[in-house]
């Protein structure tokens, strides 16, 4: 707010004050955790060791609870009305066109670039990564046979298919008076869960030293990709394509300016590019599009939720990539016809993963060994995986945004408003 004259409220000069403080503390962690990892002394790697460990647990802590009370209350909440329906078809929609545009690029690309198999030294061992279960009996695990083990193991599908559960059935309850109860607890857990968020994000910066340090420490180590260039140059060139192209030609089509809304996500992107877990960086996701982007929290705590378990963008564009590489060593012969046919599965794939570290990795592995195909290059990409993962999962959550973004400009007034956002100075 300004007054007659044009001046700057005390309010806002605080709100800039402390976003200038914040940016500073964030600049900061980033050189100091270059410095960090550069040096590479034992005492601070243990120390970037614990902080990211610290904060990545942090994250875990309260991302589940995010996932479940905030769907579970915004489905009771949305009712059995258009509007909620809308936004349900409006976030399962734009899920589906971005992962499958995403697949697609990835598909376009390798075929453009025809990776050449790789000679595998003698002996090399098969990794062992994945196991001989399907990728049926994946989905079915899905489905919980306890109630609170997937709260404790941190199974996000299954916390979701409870929370869609719980929020249809309070839906459902006869009594208003009952059905206002279970409400109003709902609100109060999540009032409670977004203030440990703020102070959380209050101390972001000691994370992301961690993280720095970390990664910078990954790569000083060396990381040979001899042999296989082509095969990381289209992963990591449909990721980029995907991000900088595509998910700005969605956002211009529907009016948005993407310089401004990356520029509104760019503290959750770091978050997601050196935490590798989209599920974990959620309550940042959700601050940004919230404080930043100015989007309806009705919205933006029904879809990125949901975006945060099935719109995978960076990991469809891994899961064809690696898996058509490894089927082509293995000597089936990559046609067009072939590549359509995993566009589709890659991204039905890509929407069962989980957004945790090294999700598509293990899922790619679980895919290939359910198809006998062996996964002993899997040994020799999972040096170079880490810098995969950390771009992946940026992308993963900038797509989430969008289609919080995109949901939320093609809703306009029938999303309300519901919920209260997280203050300002959480971001």
């Amino acid at each position: 707010m300004t007054d007659i004259k044009g001046d700057t409220s005390p309010q806002e000069k605080n709100t800039v004050g402390s976003s200038w403080k914040y940016a500073l503390a964030f600049t900061v962690a980033v050189l100091a955790g270059v410095f960090n990892g550069w040096i590479s002394t034992r005492p601070g790697l243990e120390a970037a060791r614990f902080l990211s460990e610290v904060f990545i647990r942090l994250f875990k802590f309260v991302s589940v609870p995010v996932i479940g009370v905030t769907i579970c209350l915004t489905i009771a909440e949305l009712g059995s009305s258009k509007s909620g329906k809308s936004l349900w078809q409006r976030t399962l929609f734009y899920t589906l066109t971005t992962t499958l545009a995403a697949a697609t690029v990835a598909a376009v690309l390798y075929h453009i670039l025809s990776p050449e198999n790789i000679s595998l030294a003698a002996g090399t061992a098969d990794p062992g990564i994945a196991d001989k279960k399907s990728y049926l009996e994946y989905f079915t695990a899905v489905v919980p046979d306890n109630p609170l083990a997937p709260l404790v193991d941190g199974k996000v599908l299954s916390i979701l298919l409870i929370a869609i559960a719980v929020g249809s059935a309070i839906r459902c309850v006869p009594s208003p008076a009952q059905k206002e109860t279970l409400k109003n607890f709902l609100g109060g857990v999540q009032s409670v869960i977004f203030t440990i968020i703020k102070w959380i994000i209050a101390v972001l910066p000691l994370g992301i030293f961690g993280f720095v340090s970390l990664c910078v420490y990954e790569f000083s180590t060396g990381i040979s990709t001899e042999g296989i260039g082509t095969y990381f140059s289209v992963v990591i060139g449909s990721n980029l394509i995907q991000g900088l192209v595509i998910l700005p030609l969605f956002l211009l089509a529907h009016r948005i300016n993407p310089v401004r809304h990356f520029a509104g996500m760019f503290q959750a992107l770091v978050v997601a590019f050196f935490s590798k877990s989209s599920a974990g960086t959620l309550p940042v996701t959700i601050s940004c599009a919230e404080n930043k982007l100015h989007l309806n929290p009705r919205v933006t705590r029904f879809t990125l939720p949901i975006c945060t378990t099935i719109n995978m963008n960076g990991c469809a564009a891994f899961i064809l990539t690696t898996v058509v590489y490894l089927m082509q060593n293995n000597g089936t012969v990559i046609t067009p016809g072939i590549l359509a046919v995993w566009v589709v599965i890659a991204t039905v794939a890509a929407i069962g993963n989980a957004g945790v570290p090294m999700g598509c990795y293990l899922l790619s592995a679980s895919l290939l060994a359910s198809m006998d195909v062996p996964i002993v290059i899997l040994g020799i990409i999972l040096p170079v995986y880490a810098v995969l993962d950390m771009l992946e999962t940026a992308l993963n959550v900038f797509s989430d945004s969008c289609v919080a973004a995109m949901v939320d400009r093609t809703s306009g007034k029938d999303a309300g408003a519901a919920g209260t956002p997280i203050p300002e100075k959480a971001a």
